[in-house]
Parts: C-alpha cells; structure tokens; sequence
C-alpha cells in the first residue's frame, strides 16, 4: 500500500469518526432541548405568571439556583406536597426556606 492511499484511508476514517461526533452531539442537543421544552411547560402549569416572571428574575442573576429550584418545585409538585398552582407569595416562602438549608459561605480574611 502506497503512501497516498494509506494518507487517503486515514483522511476518511478520520472523517468518518468527526461526522459519528457531530450526529452524537446532535442528538444530545435534541434530547436536552426536549427535556427544556417539557420543563417549561411543567413549569406553566405548577407556577402563576407572577411566580413564572420571579422564577426567570432569579435565573437570570443565578442560573444555578434557579435550576435547582425548578427541579425542588417539580419535585413538590409530583409528590404533592404544593397546592397547585403555586402563586408568587408561596414562592416567596418556599425561596426563604431554600435559602435557609444552603450552607452560607463565611468569608473571612487573615492579614499577614
């Protein structure tokens, strides 16, 4: 087997296994983009416009927080542990009480 046609099953392996790549990340872009897509309706359902409108406030300044509070909210929901649909005030308190079982992170400085 020559140079060129070792060179030219390489290239074509090599774009075999980048075309396999792109049709595993699309389908894992697909699949979450399902998963948000029933999230939010989810969330359409357990949530008022006022509490959907905080629930997006609170995403935008902590994105983190507020996927864990999605999920905390699904999680209520299913077990029924919620009066549905939850209004802006109960989400006020159910934020308190999240809040409060986070660790608060204690920052202290030592001068040396």
């Amino acid at each position: 087997m020559s140079s060129d046609e070792e060179l030219e099953r390489l290239k074509a392996q090599r774009m075999a296994e980048l075309q396999a790549r792109q049709q595993k990340a699309g389908d894992v872009q697909r699949a979450q983009a399902e998963a948000e897509t029933a999230k939010q309706s989810i969330m359409r359902k357990l949530l008022t416009l006022e509490a959907r409108q905080r629930l997006s406030n609170i995403k935008m300044v902590r994105p983190e927080f507020g996927q864990q509070l999605e999920q905390e909210l699904i999680q209520l929901a299913q077990a029924g542990r919620v009066q549905i649909p939850i209004g802006d005030d109960m989400l006020k308190k159910l934020l308190i009480q999240i809040e409060g079982q986070q660790k608060k992170r204690d920052i202290s400085i030592r001068r040396m």
